[in-house]
């Protein structure tokens, strides 16, 4: 075992040609450590990491989902009926249920409070709560709770009205109707949004649409690990975007490439998506190509970096905490002698 002070393809050849011998060498997608092998280790078997794989792949997902967030957005609205909301506080009491059921499945499956946490993206506090707790008493706090911004909820029904009516719409009038369906703010709120509309100065109403990120993790997972809920919003996704559709099959597909590790069809994948894919995902997949050897091994082989991630870890801590204030001199035997 060794540490280098860099990654550059001339150190690790160096390195290789003063300790021969290496038959397999897993590696992420850098191309200095490509350089080197060939120079130097030219008889060993390159094997691209499987975990590295994943994440160049889940990159290219949220590159796409980035790409068509105007397209979902146009989805959501289009979706949109211009008709009074129902009482605000009922999507608090339904939050509260479904999360209710989220947490209480996992905690039948055995999860920790720390995982469901980590699966939900949750507070710690927040799961202990909810699996502590009766569900009465969970929607009865939540019917005393209130929504930010207590007229959020009714501006998409106060502008598509102010639009129907060409702006000769009385603020008492929509005032009565949001009222009697949850509204509990001034009438002074609305008269105050009604001037915006006319002047046109208002804040446009954004529709509720899953981030890139959140949208990539949902596909990434295996699908039986998604809650109902992030289910259902990802068939809203995919019914949104035929690109986000197409990037969403041949991310699983590929993520089922690597969990079987069946790399004899690994080109049959990438002829797929180099046709009909979007941009990102025939840009992953020109990659692929590029390093096939090494990839097919990686969904071939058991050889992977997976073990040794812990040891990753922790030198990227210890780098972190000492590196800048003491030499690499100092850092490489502390990476090498401590356990």
């Amino acid at each position: 075992m060794d540490v280098l002070p860099d990654r550059t393809s001339e150190r690790f050849a160096a390195w290789l040609k003063d300790h021969p011998g290496a038959e397999i060498i897993c590696r992420d997608r850098a191309s200095a450590y490509t350089k080197a092998v060939r120079e130097a280790a030219p008889d060993a078997l390159e094997v691209a990491d499987r975990w590295h794989l994943l994440q160049n792949l889940s990159a290219a997902v949220e590159k796409t989902c980035h790409q068509h967030r105007n397209c979902l957005r146009k989805h959501a609205e289009q979706a949109t009926e211009p008709t009074v909301p129902e009482l605000s506080r009922t999507q608090i009491i339904e939050r509260t249920r479904h999360r209710y059921e989220d947490i209480h499945r996992l905690v039948e499956k055995g999860w920790t409070i720390s995982a469901i946490g980590r699966r939900l993206n949750l507070d710690r506090k927040t799961v202990r709560r909810f699996r502590d707790t009766d569900l009465d008493e969970l929607l009865a706090s939540a019917r005393d709770r209130r929504p930010n911004g207590v007229l959020e909820p009714f501006k998409a029904y106060l502008n598509a009205r102010f639009t129907e009516t060409q702006g000769q719409v009385s603020g008492t009038r929509l005032f009565q109707d949001i009222y009697q369906c949850g509204y509990r703010g001034s009438r002074q709120v609305v008269r105050k949004h009604l001037a915006a509309l006319r002047a046109g100065t208002a804040e446009p109403v954004r529709a509720d649409i899953p981030s890139p990120r959140k949208i990539t993790s949902w596909i990434m997972r295996p699908r039986e690990t998604l809650t109902d809920s992030q289910d259902r919003r990802l068939l809203e996704v995919r019914l949104a975007c035929p690109d986000v559709t197409r990037a969403c099959d041949l991310a699983r597909a590929f993520a089922d490439l690597v969990r079987h590790r069946h790399g004899f069809l690994l080109l049959e994948w990438i002829r797929q998506a180099e046709q009909d894919a979007p941009k990102p995902m025939q840009g992953f997949a020109g990659f692929l190509r590029q390093d096939l050897d090494a990839v097919t091994a990686g969904l071939t082989l058991e050889w992977s970096s997976g073990v040794v991630e812990g040891h990753v870890n922790r030198v990227k801590t210890l780098k972190r905490a000492m590196y800048g204030r003491a030499s690499f001199e100092l850092l490489r035997p502390r990476i090498l002698t401590q356990p």
